[in-house]
């Protein structure tokens, strides 16, 4: 790696923050297994306010979660405790209308079931601190936006499924259950669905809303409201570190071996880096995005399209290139509406220019 293009990859983001732009951002380089470039840059709260960034600061990731939540769907299938081909209805009863017997488990994963994004009453439950289990039940019924697997629509109902399918079969919370199969093995120590145990919001980097947010919903619901930060929900809930992130993508590039021992299968990190939709041409792997998947992924203008990875609407983007061994994860703060994530762009852009 050149010194000097990862010089410019971190000018990128000290450039952001130094001009008032962006409120906080982190970044890993690993290449070949060994860091190459980690730096925290801005503060933890509010506009100037807060202890500085550190380069392992906890933000919380959005979406970044949903290939961690099916990865734990994946363990179980290589226990035997699930298949992926089986329809959903024989782990969730409820999955019970005729238009969704054909809906099988491995649909959850690759965004092909008809199930949509978010549901229509998303705002509504939202608003009225629903847990989790209501957002379930209201998916059961959900109308399916096309038959399962004649498209392509992302969908974070498919992976709150996913998780509901995990905590039935294991009789445990998903949280629990990615803290004692996930986390500890791969030693993500900064890593949680919802909340640490006895964490703060405090503690974490805060989330930028843009500018003008609704502010009765911001403080009832918003991503930095209590209900939000550690309602667990397996599409987005998850906090994390940059260096938690590149233990677990340095795993998948291992093929699930981690510290010497044997975490997943070869076959499910295949399963989970490999197009599974290639009768309807949007690649796309079980839980992983693929280097070729939508333009909003954000792993750089020329990465491979073998690349994996995922990013997350609170401005974070991890991902892995196995034919050049690279993993790159950018956390911030700024939403990535804000520029339609070309900040994680340029960065994940000039990265990749550094490699010799």
């Amino acid at each position: 790696m050149s010194p000097e293009g990862l010089e410019a990859a971190a000018a990128i983001l000290k450039g952001e923050v130094e001009s008032g732009k962006l409120g906080a951002a982190s970044i890993l380089v690993a290449r070949r297994g060994q860091i190459v470039l980690h730096r925290g840059f801005g503060k933890r709260g509010p506009g100037r306010g807060g202890a500085p960034v550190a380069p392992d600061a906890v933000y919380l990731l959005a979406s970044i979660t949903k290939p961690v939540a099916v990865s734990a769907l994946l363990l179980l299938v290589d226990r035997g405790l699930v298949r992926l081909d089986d329809p959903v209805v024989k782990y969730l009863p409820e999955f019970r209308a005729a238009d969704r017997a054909a809906v099988r488990v491995r649909d959850l994963l690759s965004h092909i079931s008809g199930l949509p994004d978010m549901l229509p009453e998303n705002i509504e439950l939202r608003r009225a601190h629903a847990p989790l289990s209501r957002f379930v039940a209201a998916t059961m019924t959900t109308p399916l936006l096309y038959a399962p697997r004649t498209d392509f629509r992302y969908q974070s109902m498919g992976t709150l499924l996913a998780g509901e399918i995990v905590e039935r079969v294991t009789k445990q919370r998903l949280r629990d259950f990615l803290r004692q199969e996930v986390f500890v093995p791969l030693g993500m120590r900064g890593s949680a669905l919802g909340l640490p145990a006895g964490g703060e919001i405090s503690d974490t980097v805060w989330c930028d809303e843009g500018p003008n947010p609704n502010r009765a919903d911001s403080e009832r619901f918003g991503p930095n409201s209590p209900y939000w930060r550690d309602m667990g929900h397996p599409w987005g809930g998850m906090h994390s570190t940059t260096t938690d992130l590149a233990l677990l993508l340095q795993t998948f590039l291992a093929k699930g071996m981690s510290r010497g021992k044997r975490w997943m299968s070869p076959a499910s990190v295949t399963a989970m880096t490999t197009d599974q939709n290639t009768h309807l041409r949007h690649p796309w792997g079980l839980g992983w995005a693929l280097g070729r998947s939508t333009a909003w992924m954000y792993f750089g203008d020329k990465n491979s399209a073998r690349t994996f990875g995922h990013s997350g609407a609170t401005g974070t983007v991890a991902w892995a290139n196995p034919e050049l061994d690279l993993i790159t994860v950018i956390l911030t703060n700024r939403p990535v509406s804000a520029d339609q994530g070309a900040l994680l762009s340029r960065a994940s852009n000039a990265v990749l220019a550094a490699v010799e």
